[in-house]
């Protein structure tokens, strides 16, 4: 079942000061995780996007559930270009990404499995076709470890054109 994107946006403004948001007595709980590890993997993507014209706009670490989605409500401009990154806890097996726009269209999906090195980061750029709200949700799934995993996300726009020649 759908949750509409009205009632995500009133339920969770997560993106605007979030960190995270943990399940418990059915209550929402905003709190951040601290790895390390993710951290340093976050600082190296910040600095290849910057040095390819981006810059953050939203960044924060976020507990998570195993097979749980995060709804993350982000404003977005019509023809910006954007980045989004997901980190996720490095035991886990599998990590995913979709994002819906303003009419809960999937107009994103990436799935990655743990298996290799830095296989718990998605990154994907996605250039909105209309100024609209977009609803973005990081999942991943850790079948040693059901709670309290470490996720990071971070959203980035383009402030340079990095190799693109005047006309």
């Amino acid at each position: 079942m759908k949750m509409p994107l009205l009632s995500a946006i009133c339920a969770l403004p997560l993106f605007f000061g979030f960190s995270s948001f943990a399940q418990s007595d059915n209550q929402i709980r905003v709190s951040p995780c601290d790895a390390q590890s993710i951290q340093k993997q976050a600082d190296s993507v910040k600095s290849l996007l910057a040095g390819s014209g981006f810059s953050v706009l939203r960044e924060a670490s976020i507990t998570m559930e195993s097979e749980y989605e995060i709804p993350i409500i982000v404003p977005m401009n019509e023809g910006t270009k954007y980045q989004f990154v997901f980190i996720g806890d490095a035991q886990s097996n599998l990590y995913e990404v979709r994002m819906y726009d303003y009419h809960e269209k999937q107009v994103v999906y990436q799935k990655k499995n743990g298996e290799r090195a830095e296989g718990n980061i998605i990154r994907y750029a996605y250039v909105p076709k209309m100024s609209e709200y977009h609803m973005i949700k990081p999942l991943q799934v850790n079948n040693s470890r059901q709670k309290d995993l470490c996720g990071y996300v971070m959203l980035f726009k383009e402030t340079e054109a990095k190799g693109r020649k005047a006309k």
